[in-house]
């Protein structure tokens, strides 16, 4: 099936723009009829994705993220959040849950946890030094209404 609608941002690594990422995603959903669920969870991934890349892909120094989702006819919705942060020496051992990086009391160590449980598929690549792609996908059910069903 081939892509409908798509779209790439790109915004600095800053706390406020975790909630820019937020509402970007969920307007670009929009056309898909999600429900309150489906948005909710998606909304959910990408915060984390975008707070990883924030606190620890660049802790505190300047930086850039580059968002981007796509959906195609059937539903699948894929997000694409980049960094060219630090990297992650040990993406199987961050995927654990209650691992972190950070010396904050305040980091669970949940994000990867939370995003596997939100969305349908989530792949996670990294070079350290060069920084990190996080991959998530989601199916979302089209009603009989929603855009862009196909006859």
């Amino acid at each position: 099936m081939s892509v409908i609608n798509e779209m790439r941002l790109e915004f600095t690594a800053t706390s406020e723009n975790e909630a820019f990422a937020r509402l970007a995603v969920s307007g670009f959903m929009l056309p898909l009829d999600p429900t309150m669920e489906e948005l909710a969870d998606v909304k959910t991934a990408v915060s984390e994705a975008v707070t990883n890349a924030i606190i620890h892909a660049y802790a505190g120094k300047p930086g850039m993220v580059h968002m981007s989702a796509a959906y195609d006819g059937t539903g699948e919705l894929t997000i694409q959040i980049v960094d060219h942060g630090c990297g992650i020496v040990d993406v199987q051992r961050a995927r654990q849950p209650f691992f972190t990086t950070s010396d904050s009391e305040e980091r669970s160590g949940m994000g990867f946890t939370v995003m596997e449980s939100f969305m349908d598929g989530v792949d996670v690549t990294s070079v350290p030094g060069e920084g990190t792609t996080v991959r998530m996908s989601k199916r979302i059910l089209l009603r009989d209404d929603a855009f862009p069903q196909q006859a």
